[in-house]
């Protein structure tokens, strides 16, 4: 037995984004005390630089949509995208306790989402898909609300809103002001709310910092401790049970009790080049990684050092990036849903559906990577008409490109297809031949290679004044030629967990004591990632279930 602890708690969470707050949040609810632990010097984990969106089946707010979502409907979905590459059990804990999640937290704590109308399911022509959409946004929070030094202490996005608080339904509409009244409409609220914030003194976040704030707040409420710059370095085990975690505070080394059980949710290994060779697809690179920075997998060889099993180390969520001259990725989501657009490989040639879901999209770029093409980099090529339309890598229509890019070479740009083809090393007859093609089918509303427009999905960043939304020719000088690398939003291989998220050994049995959520586990999604939110969703549900399953047991041993 260890007598030398240096700190006591009922739970002690590793990690603070969604994932570790949701535990420690549910740990105190549950009247246990809580501790969360973070590596770098600042709270939010990937969590504060993401969406903030949670994808969560037949919650309370999608039925005040009147969706008619059911439990029924949503395993069928499950079903036909994440197949049996995931245990049943974990797939029906998900349908069965996400809702849960979501209306506990509403009714108890300041975390509070809305429906997003329209944001579809990524394969919403499969069994159980809905294209209206399953995903909730976190509600907007005035940041006030958080004391001085939480909000010094909160990783920010620094996305290019110029000032403005946009939540993802916003952003849709902004991304067509120059096109439809609605999109102008949108641009008048957006800026009047910027207006009254800053005359009352407000300071209103959104997206995935909206979430961690809240979450913060919270977990302040509720009296759970949060301690920054305090790296994981090995875990207790007594008895064949994990019993605390050993860390690095101020200098000195900690032993820390964790009398009910351990959540790791420390994010997954984007930013360990080691890692990444060793188990993903090559080429990979951490600087083509938009996750956290200290995502570096510490959690998992202390893990598997007592026997942990692993599952889905060689996949991703993947994020088709650009990354320009300051370093910093940028994740293409709406920007692969303009028309006026292609993608190419290296030879000059569309290989894939440009607007299909992020993580497909970058399953494309590794499948048709090769000697005789390379897809790693691919390039996107862009004509004036579109980069004078739509919001594109953060800019505003018609919005110059910065001049770093343009003099470093990251933006190509020329008078003529032919003239672009050369500047990066394609033949520009064989571009002009797939600039051609395209143009085709943009005139006649339909893209008979790879089918772009066709889903639902696809529409939902296009421009709805076309008969094709995806689809315009690209018909216009200058041109443009942007780099593309298949970039990640974080890891998703990891622990192997069960339906109540105890980390299990290779033979199925639980590691007792230890629990883990979020992008350290092994997702519940599998290899696919069925809508928005599919990562932030489960990593919150898995963490209300651990903190619960402790909970349990605890008031069992008691009795």
């Amino acid at each position: 037995m260890n007598d030398q602890w240096d700190h006591t708690y009922d739970v002690v969470v590793v990690g603070s984004g969604a994932a570790g707050m949701a535990a420690a949040l549910t740990a105190r609810l549950r009247g246990l005390t809580a501790l969360v632990l973070e590596k770098t010097d600042v709270y939010g984990g990937s969590t504060a630089l993401s969406g903030g969106a949670i994808w969560v089946p037949d919650n309370f707010h999608l039925d005040a949509a009147g969706l008619g979502d059911t439990p029924e409907k949503a395993r069928a979905y499950l079903d036909a995208t994440v197949g049996d590459r995931v245990p049943a059990e974990r797939k029906d804990a998900y349908v069965a306790h996400g809702p849960r999640m979501v209306k506990e937290f509403h009714d108890r704590t300041d975390v509070r989402f809305v429906y997003t109308p329209g944001y579809s399911d990524y394969y919403p022509e499969r069994l159980g898909g809905y294209p209206q959409g399953r995903s909730i946004e976190p509600q907007v929070f005035d940041f006030r609300k958080l004391g001085p030094e939480q909000r010094a202490a909160m990783r920010r996005a620094g996305l290019p809103t110029y000032g403005l608080t946009i939540t993802s339904k916003d952003f849709r509409q902004l991304n067509m002001v120059g096109r439809t009244w609605s999109g102008r409409r949108t641009a008048l609220k957006v800026g009047a709310q910027a207006v009254k914030a800053r005359l009352s003194g407000r300071e209103m976040l959104s997206l995935g910092e909206a979430l961690v704030a809240r979450m913060r707040h919270s977990l302040d409420a509720l009296g759970a401790d949060l301690w920054l710059s305090a790296p994981l370095t090995g875990l207790v085990e007594e008895d064949g049970r994990v019993t605390g975690v050993r860390i690095t505070r101020d200098g000195r080394e900690l032993t820390v009790r964790a009398r009910g059980g351990v959540v790791l949710a420390s994010g997954g290994f984007s930013h360990d080049q080691r890692l990444r060779e060793k188990y993903l697809p090559a080429p990979t690179s951490s600087e083509w990684s938009s996750a956290a920075d200290g995502q570096t997998g510490d959690a998992l060889e202390p893990a598997t050092a007592l026997g942990a099993a692993t599952d889905l180390m060689d996949r991703v969520w993947g994020a088709p990036s650009v990354v320009p001259p300051d370093g910093k990725p940028f994740f293409l989501v709406a920007d692969r849903g303009i028309p006026g657009m292609v993608i190419v490989d290296s030879a000059g040639k569309r290989y894939a559906n440009e607007a299909a879901p992020y993580h497909e999209f970058v399953d494309a770029m590794y499948a048709h990577d090769g000697p005789e093409a390379t897809t790693v980099p691919s390039w996107l090529i862009l004509d004036s008409t579109s980069k004078a339309r739509y919001i594109f890598m953060g800019l505003f229509p018609g919005q110059a490109f910065p001049r770093p890019w343009l003099e470093s070479g990251f933006v190509k740009k020329a008078a003529t297809v032919e003239e672009l083809a050369a500047g990066i090393g394609i033949a520009p007859a064989r571009l002009r031949a797939t600039v051609d093609r395209f143009n085709g089918f943009a005139r006649t509303g339909r893209d008979e290679d790879f089918h772009r427009g066709d889903s639902v999905y696809d529409r939902y960043y296009g421009d709805p004044t076309l008969p094709n939304p995806n689809l315009a020719p690209l018909d216009k000088g200058p041109y443009y030629a942007i780099p593309v690398h298949p970039g990640d939003i974080g890891t998703k291989g990891g622990l192997v967990t069960d339906a109540t998220a105890r980390v299990l050994r290779e033979d199925g049995t639980p590691i007792d004591g230890l629990y883990a959520c979020g992008n350290v586990s092994s997702a519940v999604m599998g290899e696919t990632y069925p809508g928005p939110g599919a990562t932030i969703g489960p990593a919150m549900t898995f963490g209300w279930l651990a903190a619960g399953h402790i909970a349990r047991t605890r008031s069992a041993g008691a009795r």
